[in-house]
């Protein structure tokens, strides 16, 4: 009999790692401390996180052809430091090496079976890929869409790591009852709910970008309501000439077609959920939609949160990363549900 007991919590335990990487990187962000380690792997030539700004100095004039894009003055504190060496330390000395542990573990057993074989890999392919990224964005300084393809890249790897837990669990002969989504229901919204999963992905990649893109977090102006927000630079809408520069503009339009489409979606999915199996559905719809309506909020907040001399409150822009996450995160386990249950998981 195949012992799935181990490799499935060091499942569960993987998944709760990576979502801890992943605020680890928006605090990082919210920090400015992106390139406080401006080598990889290691950070500013050391293995630890404690330099001083005289031995970043150091390092600088020994690595001439390194630029930090802040300007070549430019130091950051321990804690930045440390920020980007933790993000790091946890992802290469922990998540990446027990992906691996993990995958063997399942291997070894006489016949996990194809979708549990896959699910396994397709983890050890996303967590080497990521690895990639994450180096890449280095060397590119952060540039916006790198970081927006690190971070795309980590939600993939989320939603692999929930799938691989949950074909160990249909390996021991069930599903658990909070993704028990009747077959019916499944059928009829399978492609609403991908559709509502792929927006909420392009939304957080815009939304990223917007955030790492400098002075676009300021290309609706910072005059308060209503010119700022709603509006954006007074105006509702206004023609794109610059998509880097408007790109939060862009984020804007993109967030308000996807808060009718949840709302919409949520409205319809109450109509239908009046069987039992068509409420669990309707309850990760609902989660998903509210997730996404208070993260709008944040969002709005945190533009006319700007200050003269503090600027924006940048806590604020952790939360609604992490929310923004939380809401792709939900509808992608409402689409695995529903695929799971017509069986067209591969």
């Amino acid at each position: 009999m195949t012992n799935w007991k181990v490799p499935k919590t060091l499942t569960a335990w993987l998944l709760g790692l990576t979502i801890v990487v992943i605020g680890l990187g928006g605090l990082i962000r919210i920090y400015d401390a992106g390139e406080s380690c401006p080598d990889w792997p290691l950070c500013f030539g050391t293995l630890g996180f404690d330099v001083s700004e005289e031995e970043q100095e150091e390092w600088w004039a020994e690595n001439p052809e390194e630029v930090d894009s802040r300007g070549s003055g430019h130091r950051y504190s321990t804690f930045q430091i440390f920020t980007e060496w933790s993000h790091r330390f946890l992802a290469g000395a922990f998540l990446g090496p027990l992906v691996l542990l993990n995958w063997y573990l399942l291997r070894r057993n006489e016949d996990p079976g194809k979708d549990v074989r896959f699910a396994s890999t397709l983890t050890v392919v996303l967590i080497i890929w990521q690895g990639t990224i994450g180096w890449l964005t280095v060397e590119l300084d952060n540039l916006h869409w790198s970081v927006a393809l690190h971070l795309s890249s980590a939600l993939a790897f989320t939603i692999s790591m929930f799938w691989l837990w949950l074909t160990i669990t249909r390996a021991e002969g069930g599903v658990p009852g909070w993704l028990d989504i009747g077959r019916g229901i499944s059928s009829r919204w399978r492609s609403r709910v991908t559709w509502l999963s792929i927006g909420a992905f392009i939304s957080i990649f815009s939304g990223t970008f917007v955030s790492t893109t400098p002075g676009a977090n300021l290309g609706c102006g910072v005059d308060g309501m209503p010119d700022s927000w709603p509006l954006c630079g007074g105006n509702l809408v206004d023609s794109v000439g610059d998509i880097v520069l408007q790109s939060q503009m862009i984020h804007r339009w993109l967030v308000g077609v996807m808060l009718i489409a949840m709302s919409s979606a949520s409205y319809l999915i109450w109509k239908e959920s009046e069987e039992d199996s068509g409420r669990i559905l309707r309850n990760w719809i609902w989660a998903s939609t509210g997730l996404f309506v208070t993260n709008a909020s944040i969002g709005a907040i945190y533009v006319i949160s700007w200050d003269m001399e503090e600027g924006f409150f940048e806590l604020l822009s952790l939360v609604h990363l992490i929310l923004a996450s939380l809401t792709f995160l939900a509808m992608a386990t409402a689409w695995i549900g529903c695929a799971i249950t017509t069986e067209e998981v591969v």
